[in-house]
């Protein structure tokens, strides 16, 4: 066959694959993808012990997973644990982890492979902000952003990915930001750790695929400011378009993604629609769109983390 013959079969395949993607796409829209069965699955969630990590350990409790909790707070990782049993959870393994620290990582990805077994959805969760401006910030706080924001990412893959692989089974859900697709004023350190964490996700996503791994599915989750006390003081001015999201709304969209096998996930729907601004419009317009929605002053009665009782409707 000629070059030209391959490049006109190539081109033909690529516009048939096209136009049955985006028919695939718009079906789904309208119909909703039948949910996947996680009841026996294996599901470990970092930073289980509060915020959407629990909320989100509370919710596969109810849908019949093997919980492996996560965190570095003792005290309350147990009490996420005695929640989810309340919840329905027949079994659920706590663990203290430090994943600021690759070897704590390590140790204990080692330790569930020996107790509970080889994990097959894993929720890398955990996170950590500083909101300062760059200058303000003590170097070992922009270390400790990476180290828990992106690089435990890559320890709790190369611990858990290789039975994955071997079984061409299971799930990998990074939870990163919508400060890993737009810069924000006053989250330096913490935009370039949940870039870093998006970036290497998809960069996973893409070599698996290249590797023939179908049955390990990914999903990327980049969430706005959530209610979790993580991000308490930020604040919106255009509440119907950027709201402050409410922690069970965030869990539901989250679920729904996972046993839906979707890859990627922006809340609100908002976000897709600055994505597509960002990407043609000229900078000095783009600025003119923030300085209307105030979005360089979100962070300016930023406080950080205040202890809530968080539930959820299950």
């Amino acid at each position: 066959m000629s070059s030209k013959m391959k490049a006109m079969k190539d081109l033909l395949i690529l516009g048939g694959k096209f136009i049955y993607t985006i028919l695939e796409a718009f079906l789904h829209f309208i119909v909703p993808r039948q949910k996947k069965n996680v009841a026996g699955e294996i599901v470990l969630i970092t930073g289980a012990g509060s915020g959407i990590g629990r909320l989100l350990a509370l919710r596969f409790a109810r849908l019949g997973a093997i919980l492996v909790l996560w965190d570095i707070n003792s005290e309350s990782n147990q009490e996420t644990c005695e929640l989810a049993k309340e919840a329905g959870a027949l079994r659920t393994y706590v663990y203290t982890c430090n994943c600021s620290e690759r070897l704590d990582i390590y140790r204990v990805a080692n330790q569930v492979k020996k107790e509970v077994g080889d994990v097959t959805i894993l929720i890398n969760n955990a996170g950590v902000v500083t909101g300062r401006r760059l200058l303000e910030i003590p170097d070992e706080c922009v270390e400790k952003s990476f180290d828990v924001n992106s690089k435990a990412h890559i320890w709790t893959y190369k611990a858990f990915l290789p039975a994955m692989i071997a079984n061409n089974h299971g799930h990998l859900v990074c939870i990163s930001s919508s400060a890993g697709l737009v810069g924000v004023n006053r989250l330096s350190d913490y935009c370039a750790s949940k870039f870093a964490a998006f970036g290497f996700a998809e960069s996973m996503f893409l070599e698996l695929l290249a590797q023939g791994n179908t049955g390990i599915k990914t999903t990327i989750v980049c969430p706005f400011f959530i209610k979790t006390g993580m991000f308490e003081g930020c604040t919106t001015e255009n509440p119907l378009m950027l709201p402050i999201l409410e922690p069970d709304y965030v869990v539901n969209k989250i679920i729904n993604a996972i046993l839906e096998e979707q890859v990627y996930l922006y809340l609100p729907r908002f976000l897709y629609f600055i994505l597509f601004l960002k990407s043609f419009l000229p900078t000095k317009t783009g600025l003119a769109i923030c300085e209307y929605m105030k979005v360089f002053d979100v962070m300016n009665c930023f406080t950080g983390r205040v202890k809530k009782d968080l539930k959820i409707k299950l």
